[in-house]
């Protein structure tokens, strides 16, 4: 079946805010996104928390079609959006006929589990300085944009920022400034470039050195 005939068939077009799923409901269909995009996120006892945003190509939802268990997050449409919703029977003739799509599920969940440990990581940092640079590095290596002088610009805003590290808006922009005064990140209309990746690591070392408990003798 052509996309065309596909979209035809599964295609649903979503206005920013729509729900898409909440946390706890059944879970009877994996989406593909076409166009837009959409926020995963979970409520916490700190807040909300943003677990991942996918946008054109990416899709989610698969695992309540996989362990036909509840779902364990929302979804909201952050970004006018048109998706493909594909059904476990539908889902099921896919992978059972196409192997392409059968590894490419397996790879995309094989980087989803090593993004969910890069986060819990993050979160189990008390220090809002180490949970803002470990949330720019990991956004670099996951999506940033390498540029002609090797610099990496992020894609990403302030909110989305804080909504990863699970954040207050005051201390990410109080690291965020840190980080400019030492030319470590740069923060433009385009989100944060950063001009040496390695330096985001070598910054977080030296503070975790200095909070370190002196030896004992």
């Amino acid at each position: 079946m052509g996309d065309k005939g596909l979209w035809e068939q599964v295609g649903k077009t979503c206005g920013r805010g729509t729900m898409l799923f909440r946390d706890g409901d059944s879970g009877d269909a994996m989406y593909v996104v076409h166009e837009g995009r959409v926020r995963i996120f979970k409520h916490a006892a700190s807040g909300e928390k943003t677990l991942a945003v996918f946008g054109a190509g990416e899709f989610f939802g698969e695992m309540a079609l996989l362990n036909d268990k509840p779902r364990t997050a929302s979804a909201e449409v952050v970004e006018d959006a048109k998706l493909l919703v594909i059904d476990r029977r539908t889902f099921g003739a896919m992978v059972a006929s196409n192997r392409e799509i059968a590894v490419r599920l397996i790879t995309k969940l094989a980087q989803r589990l090593d993004r969910a440990n890069a986060l819990i990581e993050i979160l189990m940092h008390k220090d809002p300085r180490a949970r803002v640079i470990l949330g720019l590095a990991r956004e670099a290596e996951a999506r940033g944009v390498e540029q002609e002088d090797a610099s990496v610009v992020i894609p990403l805003g302030r909110e989305e920022l804080a909504e990863h590290v699970g954040l207050g808006m005051d201390d990410v922009v109080g690291v965020l400034k840190r980080l400019e005064r030492l030319q470590i990140v740069e923060e433009n209309e385009h989100g944060f470039c950063v001009p040496d990746v390695m330096r985001l690591h070598e910054f977080l070392e030296f503070l975790q050195t200095r909070s370190e408990p002196p030896a004992a003798v």
